[in-house]
């Protein structure tokens, strides 16, 4: 289990007694990643002056691919490694920022991509999550 990496929440062992990434064979399986920084802080989510909170999606799923990239690498792997993504989001009106963003990581010969709709995930600040396969040989 990797410890104080951002996208998972640390510390309290209710939410987060879990592992984080998962190797079987040469496959690893990453659990839900979000942008939520290593010290709890959620890039991408900010209280406007009239007390609503607004997420900017472009922000999270950038955060979220950097977090999901530094878990990758606690086994040696990396974004290109990648072969499957299951993409969370809590607005498909933020679809078309959640692409833009994403391609910016993954061109056609990247993962093969869900992408589905829930109502919430586990923080209120959080607008998109990635579980992510990558296939990466045991050394």
């Amino acid at each position: 289990m990797s410890e104080g990496l951002g996208g998972h929440r640390q510390g309290d062992p209710v939410l987060s007694q879990y592992a984080t990434i998962r190797r079987a064979g040469d496959l690893l399986f990453v659990a839900g990643v979000s942008a939520r920084a290593a010290d709890d802080s959620v890039p991408g989510a900010e209280t406007g002056p009239d007390g609503e909170l607004r997420l900017d999606v472009r922000a999270q799923t950038e955060r979220a691919i950097v977090n999901l990239a530094a878990i990758l690498d606690t086994e040696g792997a990396g974004l290109e490694d990648v072969v499957d993504v299951t993409c969370f989001l809590i607005d498909m009106e933020a679809y078309r920022g959640f692409v833009e963003t994403w391609n910016r990581y993954f061109d056609a010969s990247g993962p093969t991509r869900t992408t589905v709709a829930v109502d919430e995930l586990p923080d209120p600040k959080l607008a998109v999550e990635l579980k992510a396969i990558a296939w990466k040989p045991a050394r």
